[in-house]
């Protein structure tokens, strides 16, 4: 007997008494059933787990994995609420009917109207000083009634509900003012006011900065004074939120990918093992120079690094395949100096000239 092949075996078995899985493997199912005709007892196929494992033939055992690591505390959204703000002065909201705007877009208005209006509005503010907060409020109505493009008269009339303590009818004028006349300092500074009864604080910053800034008012700036710190300290808050939630979204997306990889490399380990026991084991497989009479030279094959690293070629990986189903299929690499050159070495190591 050649003493290369009885070498070749005697590599094989100490193989198979180190990773009995390998007798398990589809292309063995004859040795296997040579074996227990004999009366030999073969181990029992190990667990199937997700991923190769230590014994699989397609590599040495992976490191244990390390362990996972414990979750960041993730903030709760409910935090986005538990900011602390001093609500001194804060009121429930009104919710009255909306008020008569006027007739904002078909009235036409003559100069007796505009007249009207502007008696009118003195008369209003004149109950206004008087402490007559409702008959104020009618006879700005009635002057917004006679002649409704005047943004004055809407902030005017703001400024009652504002001291009726009805701020949303306060900002319903507001906006009336503003769509009229955008750079009148006025609704701006009322609004800004309605704003603070509500508890609004950001939106109440804006408003009265912007009043100061368009006609500077000693009343808007004392009370921008006020509501600044809070807008601020819930901008802020704000902002450490966002920056959680980025974070927890960056964590997640880490996660994701992780895992996207460890799945990918287990496939890639299977596709390996499965490629290995079915290619690269000839004979039954029909791969081109199959093995005459006795078992190949599996120890040679497991020791040559140049063969473990073709194994990891897709391109070589797929020829394999293809020709170790049908061996006609070599004929398609022969101008492949890759596939050859690996064929040509597998073959030499099986004692075979590649097929054509």
């Amino acid at each position: 007997m050649d003493p290369r092949k009885v070498t070749e075996l005697k590599g094989f078995v100490q193989l198979c008494e180190s990773n009995p899985g390998i007798l398990h493997l589809p292309e063995m199912g004859f040795f296997r059933t040579w074996l227990q005709s004999m009366g030999a007892n073969i181990p029992p196929p190990a667990k199937k787990q997700d991923s190769c494992q230590g014994g699989c033939p397609c590599g040495p055992a992976p490191s244990a994995a390390p362990p996972p690591e414990p979750e960041l505390p993730v903030d709760s959204e409910s935090e986005e609420s538990e900011i602390e703000i001093d609500n001194e002065g804060v009121i429930e909201p009104d919710t009255d009917d909306p008020q008569e705007m006027g007739e904002f877009e078909n009235i036409e208005v003559t100069e007796e109207m505009m007249d009207q209006a502007n008696e009118k509005k003195i008369e209003a503010i004149n109950a206004l000083g008087e402490g007559d907060l409702q008959k104020a409020l009618d006879l700005f109505t009635e002057a917004i009634k006679l002649n409704p493009r005047v943004a004055i008269l809407y902030a005017k009339r703001a400024s009652v509900y504002i001291k009726m303590q009805k701020p949303n009818a306060a900002i319903r004028d507001c906006n009336r003012a503003i769509s009229i006349n955008p750079d009148s300092a006025q609704p701006y500074k009322w609004r800004g006011k309605a704003h603070r009864l509500l508890g609004h604080w950001e939106e109440a910053a804006k408003d009265l900065a912007t009043a100061c800034k368009l006609d500077y008012d000693e009343d808007a700036s004392a009370l921008l004074k006020e509501v600044q710190p809070k807008a601020n300290k819930i901008l802020e808050h704000r902002r450490k939120y966002e920056r959680k939630r980025e974070e927890k979204e960056i964590k997640e997306k880490q996660e994701r990918i992780k895992k996207a990889r460890e799945e990918h490399a287990r496939a890639q380990r299977e596709e390996e093992a499965r490629q290995f026991g079915g290619g690269f084991f000839p004979g039954a497989a029909g791969f081109p120079g199959g093995a005459p009479g006795g078992m190949p030279g599996l120890g040679e094959l497991f020791k040559d690094p140049e063969l473990l690293n073709a194994m990891k070629d897709p391109e070589v990986m797929a020829a394999f395949q293809d020709v170790a189903q049908n061996p006609a299929n070599i004929s398609k690499y022969q101008n492949n100096p890759k596939i050859m050159a690996l064929v040509t070495k597998l073959s030499a190591k099986f004692g075979a000239s590649p097929q054509p």
